[in-house]
C-alpha cells in the first residue's frame, strides 16, 4: 500500500514575485499538484466518479512553513506522505527540497488534510471508497516522526 509520493519540477518564472523567489502561494499549488499526481499514480483521481457518486476532496487544513527562498529555473522535490487517514479524511505532510548540487536541502514543509466529499448539490462528507482505501496505508511512525512539523530542520 501507498504512503509516499515525490514529484520533481523546475519552478517557473511566473511563479515566482518581484524578488525573484517562489510566492508562498505556489508552494500550495505545488502541494496540490503533487496530491493529483499521487492519486493518478494509484489509478484514482481527486475528482471522479466512483458508485454512482461524484467524489471530491476539499481541503479542510493547510500550512507551509518556509525554511529557504526556491528561485526560477531551480529543481525541486515535493515529497508526500500520508500522515493519516480516518474514515473520511486523509492528511498529507510535504516536504520541499531545492537540488542544490550534490546536496537536497529542504526549503519549506506543509501539511494539508482533505475530506472525501459527495459532490452533489449539497457537499457532503462521505467514507473514503473501499478500493482507495485499499490502495493507501498512513507511514510508518520513523517516517512520521521526520515529517512532524516540530521536528529538527
Amino acid at each position: 500500500m501507498a504512503y509516499e509520493f515525490t514529484q520533481t519540477r523546475r519552478i517557473e518564472f511566473a511563479e515566482t514575485d518581484m524578488a525573484g523567489i517562489v510566492h508562498f502561494a505556489n508552494f500550495y499549488r505545488m502541494m496540490e499538484t503533487t496530491e493529483h499526481a499521487f492519486f493518478r499514480s494509484l489509478g484514482f483521481s481527486v475528482h471522479q466518479e466512483i458508485g454512482g457518486v461524484r467524489i471530491g476532496w476539499p481541503r479542510v487544513f493547510t500550512s507551509c512553513e518556509f525554511f529557504k527562498p526556491l528561485r526560477f529555473e531551480e529543481m525541486v522535490d515535493v515529497q508526500l506522505l500520508i500522515t493519516e487517514v480516518r474514515n473520511r479524511s486523509i492528511s498529507y505532510g510535504f516536504r520541499f527540497w531545492k537540488h542544490d548540487g550534490a546536496e537536497r536541502v529542504e526549503v519549506a514543509r506543509g501539511a494539508v488534510t482533505t475530506v472525501c466529499t459527495a459532490m452533489g448539490e449539497k457537499l457532503s462528507a462521505v467514507p473514503i471508497p473501499e478500493a482507495l482505501r485499499a490502495a493507501i496505508s498512513v507511514a510508518p511512525a520513523e517516517l512520521l516522526a521526520i515529517f512532524s512539523p516540530t521536528a529538527a530542520k
